[in-house]
């Protein structure tokens, strides 16, 4: 499936549910991928920001894709915090110590998304639901930016399971008043779209016919 076929994959979904189509961003997921197999599967079609997981892989597609939007998408650790500014969305951020390292080292405002354990999965990051008002009430007092919520839905769940998972961060996003909700992956996105994702994170279905 190129990438064509997933704006219209997304599109389809977004009509289904009564959304604007233009309410939906995809965010490329390109770690493993060289910049020439990005330039091959996304960029010649348009302008879409890549997601990138690790900060090592990421730093040198920067700097061979200068007019390339990146986005941080994996789990973020204190000693990466000084990297962070060098994206312009950071979809994971999961603890307030690390959003105060961030903080602390970035010569601007970073804009931001708190990952949500929404499943609950205990080997997975993330606030829990509960939680998150006061990491919320902490990071309101920080130079940070903080646009949504993004959630990674419990792999392998039956499709009522992940529009449950997808359905309570639109819910908690909406409470907070936050506009991003960052979830839906290749194997359930048209799921995240019907519960109001706003991001979605696609990297298999763009490169496997590279």
């Amino acid at each position: 499936m190129a990438l064509p076929d997933v704006l219209e994959r997304i599109a389809a979904a977004a009509r289904k549910a009564g959304r604007d189509p233009r309410e939906i961003r995809l965010v490329a997921v390109t770690k493993g991928h060289t910049p020439e197999e990005i330039e091959r599967a996304v960029l010649r079609f348009g302008d879409f920001p890549l997601g990138e997981s690790r900060v090592q892989e990421a730093l040198p597609k920067i700097e061979a894709l200068p007019a390339a939007r990146f986005h941080f998408i994996g789990p973020l650790q204190r000693n990466k915090a000084r990297f962070m500014e060098r994206f312009e969305l950071v979809h994971s951020l999961d603890r307030v110590r690390v959003a105060e390292a961030i903080a602390r080292r970035a010569a601007r405002p970073v804009a931001v998304l708190v990952e949500v354990n929404v499943g609950r999965e205990p080997q997975k990051h993330g606030v829990l639901p509960e939680d998150l008002p006061g990491v919320l009430d902490r990071l309101a007092e920080l130079p940070l930016v903080v646009r949504g919520l993004m959630t990674v839905a419990p792999r392998g769940a039956d499709p009522i399971r992940l529009r449950g998972v997808f359905a309570e961060l639109s819910r908690l996003a909406d409470r907070y008043n936050l506009p991003e909700r960052s979830m839906g992956m290749s194997e359930d996105f048209e799921l995240a779209v019907a519960e109001g994702a706003t991001l979605v994170r696609i990297g298999r279905a763009i490169f496997d016919e590279l």
